[in-house]
């Protein structure tokens, strides 16, 4: 799928899989890297969460089992690999605030510093996008767009949330997720050392009434 995205731009969609209703509970983080308009790396990691607690409800939902993740590392040693990647990048999530939930209550528990980025939410752009849509969940993009994909896998899930983005801006003609989001009326959240501020809708511009003379 080509698109007009600016190819110096760092764009990173996210989306985490949570072994409980805990927030710093991340069993599963999946990365999409978008370059010169395209798709060029997809990461998935198992995560094994503080104290291993999973309940039914999330297991049934992702399928990921206390067993999977027994071996694996916990949330700093994954985030070590990709820590620097986030630093300065525009990230995309599909329900961003889910998953920066997630993140900021992960770096919370650990006693990490938060990086420096801004980041959209997929659901809000594609609200706003395609507002005559019946849904704007991700399997429902994805139908739109006549992709096939693993719903609740965290690759499967930030791939999607990639390429629905990539289409919206390819659709709109625009160089990049910020201006795609500027067209679309959606603010940035951001992330930074001293806390965050949520993304969230722009507000419209009200229409001045023509007086009539």
């Amino acid at each position: 799928m080509s698109s007009t995205l600016q190819p110096s731009s760092k764009t990173i969609a996210i989306d985490f899989e949570t072994a409980s209703e805990a927030r710093a509970s991340a069993c599963s983080i999946g990365l999409a890297f978008i370059e010169d308009g395209a798709v060029v790396r997809v990461e998935e990691r198992l995560i094994r969460p503080p104290g291993m607690r999973f309940s039914s409800f999330n297991i049934a939902i992702h399928g990921i089992r206390p067993e999977d993740v027994a071996g694996q590392p916990e949330f700093p040693d994954v985030m070590a690999e990709f820590f620097e990647d986030f630093h300065g990048a525009a990230m995309i999530a599909h329900n961003a605030s889910f998953d920066f939930s997630v993140l900021r209550a992960s770096l919370d528990f650990y006693g990490l510093a938060y990086p420096e980025l801004s980041y959209y939410c997929s659901v809000k752009l594609a609200q706003r996008h395609w507002p005559d849509l019946p849904s704007h969940r991700l399997n429902s993009l994805a139908d739109h767009l006549g992709l096939s994909f693993e719903h609740h896998n965290a690759a499967e899930d930030a791939r999607v949330c990639a390429l629905a983005t990539l289409a919206m801006a390819e659709e709109v003609g625009v160089r990049g997720v910020d201006e795609l989001a500027a067209r679309t009326g959606v603010n940035p959240g951001r992330l930074h050392r001293g806390g965050y501020e949520a993304c969230s809708f722009a507000k419209r511009a009200r229409k001045t009434p023509v007086l009539q003379g």
